[in-house]
């Protein structure tokens, strides 16, 4: 069984990766993070008059129809770039989308595909650090009260995606942040290029998107791509790293020639490796709506985790003091690690649904 990316998919990326590495990239990252705006309005609309925002939108609803296989792509080369746009953001969002109602998706992934609605999904409440539990934001008919924090590019967004208390476990809602009964301010987290915000519900108008199990199902996909994002941005600390050791001189020599380094450099690559193999798993078994896919989403969030963990802390480490610098593009791969780290609950939670998983196939085979 092949689990590669296709020649289109292939094709996908190699297109991207041009357009980002002219329109994007640490020093456009140093720009948004000094800046005030929420996102950068002129790389957003570059990027969809690519039709990236339309990509997994069915054509149905003015979208272009791609795979899952092409989400995934478009998701590693904006993890390699930091573009400050909502793209990640609106992308998980259409997954959610994508398992609503007909109605539901008839009236907003038009908007997605135009990008006339900038959409964000939303389950933290604070430093809680595992979305199957939530307490701060409760259901009363089809209202909502309370609150989320953080949630990714919400100043940017038009429409909220989140969770809330349902007979079965948290279920997700759909609340139009230009609605009453919401506030929206903005929350400082440890990444300064993608910006989060406090959502604040007061008897706002929500309406119901599936239930407890399409939940789950969603938190599967939004693993997926969250892993081929985290993918992106450890495979460029290690490309970094690896650069800096080919022209660093310590002893008379280019650090990169001592054993000490070569080995992290290697590690850094088996680890990459190894958590793109999990997520070719986990994009097939998205695009196929393979029965493992729960197994499959939560070996690749793991592992990708640890891989961009590795990579974004090695990168700091290689670059000796500079790389602690405020000046040391190195901050920007490891504040970003850490905020997917906590964008979808933490590694241990996800360890733990990983067996789960296991167990369960191994008592189906028993």
């Amino acid at each position: 069984m092949n689990f590669d990316f296709s020649d289109d998919a292939k094709a996908l990326r190699d297109q991207a990766r041009r357009f980002l590495e002219e329109r994007a990239g640490a020093a456009v990252a140093r720009k948004a993070m000094d800046g005030d705006a929420a996102y950068d309005a002129d790389l957003w609309k570059s990027v969809v008059e690519l039709g990236w925002t339309a990509a997994r939108v069915p054509e149905a609803h003015g979208g272009i129809g791609l795979s899952a296989e092409e989400a995934c792509v478009l998701a590693e080369e904006v993890g390699r770039s930091l573009i400050p746009v909502p793209f990640v953001s609106t992308l998980i969002a259409t997954e959610a989308l994508l398992l609503g109602s007909e109605a539901q998706q008839a009236k907003w992934l038009p908007g997605i595909a135009d990008s006339s609605v900038i959409a964000t999904v939303g389950w933290a409440e604070g430093d809680t650090a595992t979305p199957s539990r939530t307490s701060g934001v409760t259901a009363s008919g089809d209202k909502l009260s309370g609150v989320k924090m953080p949630v990714p590019d919400l100043q940017a967004a038009n429409l909220a995606i989140i969770t809330a208390a349902g007979p079965d476990g948290p279920s997700l809602y759909l609340v139009d942040l230009k609605g009453t009964g919401v506030t929206v301010e903005a929350a400082p987290t440890l990444d300064l290029v993608r910006r989060h915000g406090k959502l604040t519900l007061n008897g706002a108008p929500a309406e119901a998107l599936g239930d407890a199990a399409t939940f789950q199902t969603f938190l599967d996909r939004a693993a997926v791509l969250s892993a081929w994002e985290a993918i992106g941005t450890g495979s460029v600390a290690m490309e970094m790293a690896i650069g800096y050791a080919k022209e660093r001189v310590a002893f008379g020599q280019k650090i990169g020639r001592y054993q000490g380094v070569k080995h992290k450099c290697a590690d850094m690559y088996v680890k990459l490796e190894l958590a793109r193999a999990h997520a070719l798993h986990g994009a097939w078994a998205m695009a196929t709506e393979a029965p493992e896919l729960a197994q499959a989403a939560a070996a690749a969030r793991v592992s990708a985790l640890d891989a961009l963990k590795y990579a974004a802390e090695e990168n700091v480490q290689l670059h000796g003091g500079i790389g602690f610098t405020w000046e040391s593009d190195c901050q920007f791969y490891y504040r970003r690690g850490r905020q997917i780290a906590f964008a979808l609950g933490s590694r241990s939670w996800w360890a733990d649904r990983l067996v789960r998983t296991l167990e369960r196939r191994n008592a189906r085979a028993a």
